[in-house]
């Protein structure tokens, strides 16, 4: 499937912090629902005989959950930090480093691309012109993400930290964006969504390395990441909801979505 490779830059912020904090994201972060992957196997025809291919795979989250479905699966992650734990955590699956934006595949080598909490770093027109060129004709395109869920009031107050710390984060304008690339797109048809529900239940110390684990968290300097992780710790000892408990529910609302290549 090799064709070529160059060196297409990472946004600093995705290099830097997904690098320095790789396994703080592995334990962290939170996985995917079951009838999200379900969604997706049906819709992108992941199975036996098909070949996918799971883009910016990071730590293997979302890699692993396409693991039991049994299509011939290859990862790709441009950060040296997540594709040593990828590496680690599914030693089975070919794994190669490349952007988005160039990736070293023959025209035609996939059925099917996942996306999975990555998409907002992507040069999109570039991505997915490139994203339409390695598919074969009919192959479909599978987007995810966790997103934050506001809805109980310590989560609010938690996530209104970063608030402050991610005021240009990428992905702050994703609907925008999205609608856009997806509109103007000629490689694609039109994008087919849904959404699910899931949580994680976390320890404080969790919950303090899910926030360590947001990139515009990791790359700050010693001192000033310090202090945005004794708010959040301070947060979750003084809160009503969150004082004193063994488990803290960090909820989350998954958005999902396919589009065929045109």
């Amino acid at each position: 499937m090799k064709c070529h490779h160059g060196a297409v830059p990472v946004h600093r912020v995705a290099d830097s912090g997904f690098d320095r904090e790789a396994e703080v994201y592995e334990q962290a972060r939170p996985s995917y629902p079951p009838d999200c992957i379900a969604w997706f196997a049906e819709h992108l025809d992941i199975a036996p005989g098909r070949d996918v291919l799971d883009l910016a795979a990071g730590t293997g989250k979302f890699t692993r959950l396409l693991e039991p479905l049994a299509a011939r699966l290859t990862a790709s992650e441009p950060v040296d930090g997540m594709r040593a734990v990828l590496h680690r955590t599914s030693p089975a699956i070919p794994i190669v480093s490349s952007t988005a934006e160039l990736m070293p595949f023959r025209a035609a080598s996939f059925d099917a691309i996942t996306v999975a909490q990555a998409f907002h770093w992507f040069d999109a027109p570039v991505a997915l012109a490139e994203a339409a060129r390695v598919l074969r004709a009919h192959g479909r395109l599978g987007l995810v993400w966790n997103a934050r869920d506001r809805s109980a009031d310590h989560v609010d107050a938690l996530w209104s930290i970063m608030d402050r710390v991610e005021k240009n984060a990428p992905w702050r304008e994703h609907e925008e964006w999205r609608e856009t690339a997806f509109t103007e797109t000629p490689y694609f048809g039109p994008l087919h969504g849904t959404t699910f529900q899931h949580e994680q239940l976390l320890t404080v110390d969790d919950v303090v390395g899910r926030f360590q684990s947001v990139s515009h968290v990791a790359v700050l300097d010693d001192a000033p990441r310090q202090a945005v992780l004794n708010e959040v710790r301070d947060l979750l000892a003084q809160h009503p909801t969150t004082a004193g408990k063994e488990y803290i529910p960090i909820p989350y609302r998954v958005d999902a979505y396919w589009c065929e290549k045109a």
